[in-house]
């Protein structure tokens, strides 16, 4: 196998696992609600405090960190230690204990992500970098599915406590694989001679270089909006399907798996999808994504409006949401890597995953948790689906702001050049491969 492809696959593998370790939670919720005697916000603290803390104080350090040292070894240390401290929630004796532990995803994703794909864009030109860059962004789903089917069967007969331990060990075993395995790519071998000779921040120099390039400002702020809302209805849906439905853990688990099956798909769909239509024009970097957020928000409001044992319905529902609401990592990711020269990239990487974070996972999370709980006296047993409805809304501004970064955008090879004084796209597009 060819060491861009081998290194690619096992960066994949690691970040899959890394998801898994963030999505358990979603599948435990229940058995841990139960245990511990919670109501749904403090759930939403549990899922979602002890990771967005850690990782608003340690990404943008990591992310900088990692533009200036090896790669490969951040990576296989931050995602070795967040399988160790996974591993440790194993043994939590209260809500606020497990929730210390679910750090350890936040130092497996701030040393991992953003090091990653900057690697990534080191192993690919930039015609294929869409689709290289869809294979790791997968990996978020096959996360997602490992939990909510091997994770679902584990804590129903095994427990939570063993799937953390399970999950956690695993992590860490191909961390130690990856350090063996993995290529640290040359920094910035496809990049423009514009974007290699941008100098060197420090920290929080280099974050406001990047915010001032208007792509990335509209880019990060549309991945916001849709990180708030994706991992809000990713982290409550599987409670909903349960709820609603009157599924047990493994019924849920098994809708859950076919949802994380159409982002799989989904996610290959835009990769593949957006190396071709940039061909013909340059804006189909950022206009994949819009597409994908404009079908995803109907396609999810129409599921939460399934009546209960709808069950068929239901799941061809969310697994079309689940395929189009992948349209937009992918394809951003790598316009992210366009647009940002080769000593930022990471740093760039960082501040969206940062977004992800503090939002995502973090505000998300209780934000749907307290809506629900403030709903239920007006609506009932409805009320978290009215919450998740009400987060969905979240991918309209997502999708404005894809709209515009799409203006901002050059639309040809011939527009792109006009550019090359304060853009780094023009040069890299026409770079090719190394033979």
């Amino acid at each position: 196998m060819p060491a861009a492809r081998r290194t690619l696959l096992l960066l994949s593998m690691l970040s899959a696992l890394s998801y898994m370790d963030r999505q358990i939670l979603a599948v435990l919720l229940g058995p841990v609600k139960a245990e511990f005697g919670l109501a749904d916000l403090q759930v939403g603290l549990v899922a979602s405090v002890g990771f967005a803390l850690s990782f608003a104080l340690i990404a943008l350090p990591l992310g900088h960190w990692a533009d200036r040292h090896n790669r490969r070894t951040l990576v296989a240390w931050s995602r070795g230690l967040g399988g160790a401290l996974a591993m440790l929630g194993a043994a939590a004796a209260g809500a606020w204990t497990l929730a210390a532990t679910r750090a350890g995803g936040a130092v497996s994703e701030a040393g991992g992500g953003p090091a990653s794909m900057s690697m990534i864009a080191d192993l690919y030109p930039p015609h294929q970098r869409s689709s290289a860059m869809s294979v790791f962004s997968m990996s978020a789903s096959v996360g997602s599915l490992l939990a909510l089917v091997g994770g679902a069967w584990l804590a129903q007969h095994h427990g939570w406590r063993v799937t953390l331990a399970v999950v956690g060990g695993s992590t860490l075993v191909m961390a130690v694989l990856l350090r063996w395995m993995a290529q640290e790519p040359m920094r910035g071998a496809f990049a423009s001679t514009a974007a290699l000779s941008a100098p060197a921040l420090p920290g929080l120099a280099a974050v406001r270089a990047i915010w001032q390039q208007p792509v990335a400002r509209w880019l990060m702020v549309a991945g916001s909006f849709a990180l708030l809302s994706g991992y809000s209805f990713g982290t409550w849906n599987y409670t909903y399907l349960v709820r609603h439905h009157g599924l047990s853990l493994q019924g849920a688990g098994a809708v859950s798996g076919l949802a994380a099956v159409g982002s799989v798909v989904g996610s290959l769909v835009a990769g593949a999808l957006t190396d071709r239509l940039v061909r013909r024009d340059l804006r189909w970097q950022v206009g994949v994504p819009l597409l994908g957020v404009g079908l995803a928000l109907p396609a999810g409001w129409v599921y939460l409006l399934v009546e209960p044992g709808q069950l068929v319905l239901a799941a061809l529902l969310v697994v079309a949401f689940a395929f189009f609401i992948s349209w937009w990592v992918a394809p951003t990711y790598a316009a992210l890597s366009l647009v940002a020269p080769a000593q930022r990239r990471a740093t760039a990487n960082a501040l969206l995953l940062l977004a992800g974070a503090v939002l995502g996972s973090g505000v998300g999370p209780v934000l749907t948790g307290a809506l629900s709980d403030g709903l239920a006296r007006w609506v009932g047993a409805d009320a978290l689906g009215w919450a998740l409805a009400g987060v969905l809304g979240l991918l309209a501004g997502a999708a404005l702001a894809f709209y515009r970064a799409m203006s901002r955008y050059p639309s040809a090879r011939d527009d792109a050049q006009s550019h090359i004084s304060r853009d780094p796209i023009p040069n890299s597009l026409d770079k090719e491969a190394p033979a």
